[in-house]
């Protein structure tokens, strides 16, 4: 295999691309070359799906194998080979034999990714905008997959979209439709993964999270699965042993069926990309459930374990058993800190607030209404999205600092870690920052602009609502893709633009769009309030 390439994510390198031998989030060339030989697989199975009938194992690996290509979810390259292989068992039981070919058909090969790289830039912009849309997608169907809820028309667009993405004749006629059917379709996975997730665990409350961890042994427990959370609590029950989050797993706190655990005590540390810092000598066990693991420093190697599509070389995998006894014997072996130890969000802050979802806001939407009829909300900014290592990203932290005391905050994903230990006051009651959940919950935020919209009899595109984004991996690409559907315009995107976007697409999505790059807090602020 040769040098790798890579630019799904926003800080690939030089802002063009990973071409060398590691990428920048440390996957290794090798690693980058199996997940596209995965992804030339997938491609394959979506071909042989066509015209035969998937089956749930189908649904299943194709999900798991779009997931696995997500940014720092995977990097193990045993563990993608192993897919990669299951992927193909899979296509060879749905091929039927052939009268045109000697064997099995070729209609029905692996693609050549080098042909999607390679082509012209408008048509790969598009292409990969449907493949990392659909890798995001992926992210919700699976969550809402090990609950057992699924969706078929989900599960019919990622073979729909692989098999365009595969076919070389497909032009932009083609493409630029299936790029906003891509975000209609997430917009449904989003959809479906929130009802899985209320009906499995309740409606979100709006919960304070200390951000202190007491004595004793402790979990912390990163990533986004809240069934791998709810298992894990289930099996700490009187051992005496406390569950602290992590990054996207805050949210989790708002639930009330995981919150009858009196152990699921607090959050621990803050977004992602800080984990090699926070998580360096810590007296107990990490576990990620999802994306967001960096490569594992010396300093906490031999506490780390991974569960479901994560993996990482010679770290210990939880299989599906969910057996997490070695996690457990773990935290108390290591045994917590000996006192209670105080730490603080990035900004100083003590606690943080989460559970504000879609069912919370909307039941005060009466009181949001009429603050707003009287003056006392001018303005609501939604501020949220993806972190990333990379600089720049202080302008979401700025920019919340410089909102006036009469606008709201709405915020969701791991982006809220800039501000979200920023206390900025009260309007109505209501704290001005509010946290609506992960990633997987923009949902919330939607559903939310649609009901105001409907109570001022106007489009979202009317509202006093502006959406500043920040992204970094695939999951944000189909949110993105779920607002453009909508037709939702003028959205604020930064740090930087993603790199796969062509100039040509760039300036259909602005000319259509009015999708814009940031420029700096008060600039920005300005041209939005006047």
């Amino acid at each position: 295999m040769g040098n790798m390439f890579c630019f799904q994510c926003e800080q690939t390198a030089g802002g063009k691309g990973c071409t060398g031998k590691a990428g920048v989030c440390g996957k290794m060339d090798v690693t980058a070359n199996y997940q596209d030989e995965l992804t030339a697989a997938l491609i394959g199975l979506a071909r042989a799906a066509d015209g035969n009938i998937p089956t749930e194992s189908t649904h299943r690996v194709m999900i798991e194998g779009l997931f696995t290509t997500i940014t720092n979810v995977s990097f193990d390259d045993a563990s993608i080979q192993r897919l990669t292989l299951e992927i193909r068992k899979e296509k060879e039981r749905l091929i039927p034999q052939c009268s045109c070919c000697a064997s099995k058909c070729v209609r029905n090969d692996d693609a050549d990714m080098k042909l999607i790289w390679d082509a012209d830039e408008d048509i790969r912009s598009l292409k990969s905008l449907i493949l990392f849309g659909i890798r995001g997608m992926a992210a919700y169907a699976y969550h809402a997959l090990v609950l057992g809820y699924s969706d078929e028309d989900v599960n019919s667009f990622f073979y729909e979209a692989l098999l365009a993405i595969g076919e070389e004749s497909n032009g932009m006629e083609q493409l630029l439709p299936l790029v906003l059917k891509t975000g209609e379709v997430n917009l449904k996975c989003m959809a479906l993964l929130d009802k899985a997730n209320t009906e499995t665990y309740g409606t979100p409350v709006p919960t304070s999270v200390p951000l202190m961890v007491e004595k004793g042994p402790f979990i912390v427990v990163s990533g986004h699965d809240l069934l791998d959370l709810k298992l894990l609590l289930e099996q700490t029950k009187d051992k005496g042993i406390s569950i602290y989050t992590h990054g996207e797993m805050l949210p989790a706190h708002g639930y009330p069926k995981l919150k009858e655990y009196p152990h699921l005590k607090g959050n621990f540390g803050t977004a992602w990309q800080n984990q090699q810092k926070e998580f360096a000598n810590i007296p107990a066990p990490v576990l990620f459930t999802t994306n967001c693991l960096m490569p594992v420093k010396d300093s906490y190697r031999d506490r780390v374990f991974t569960t479901a599509v994560v993996a990482y070389p010679e770290m210990q995998h939880i299989g599906e058993d969910k057996d997490f006894t070695p996690v457990i014997e773990k935290a108390l072996a290591l045994g917590g800190y000996e006192k209670d130890t105080e730490f603080t969000g990035i900004n100083g802050g003590k606690s943080v607030m989460t559970g504000f979802a879609h069912g919370t806001v909307l039941g005060v939407a009466d009181k949001v209404i009429d603050a707003v009829k009287a003056g006392a909300i001018k303005h609501f900014f939604l501020v949220g999205g993806c972190d990333g290592a990379k600089p720049g990203r202080n302008y979401y932290t700025d920019f919340v600092k410089e909102t006036p005391d009469d606008t709201v905050i709405l915020t969701l994903a791991c982006g809220k870690y800039r501000f979200n230990d920023l206390d900025i006051g009260e309007i109505g009651g209501l704290p001005r920052i509010m946290d609506m959940g992960q990633c997987n919950d923009a949902y919330s935020a939607i559903r939310v602009a649609v009901a105001l919209a409907e109570a001022f009899d106007c489009g979202v595109n009317d509202l006093p609502l502006t959406l500043v984004l920040s992204w970094y991996e695939q999951k944000a690409v189909c949110i993105l893709l779920t607002l453009l559907h909508l037709g939702i315009k003028n959205i604020l995107l930064g740090p930087t633009l993603p790199a796969f976007v062509s100039p040509n697409i760039l300036n259909f999505l602005v000319e259509n769009f009015a999708l814009t790059p940031i420029t700096t807090p008060k600039e920005d602020l300005k041209r939005i309030l006047g």
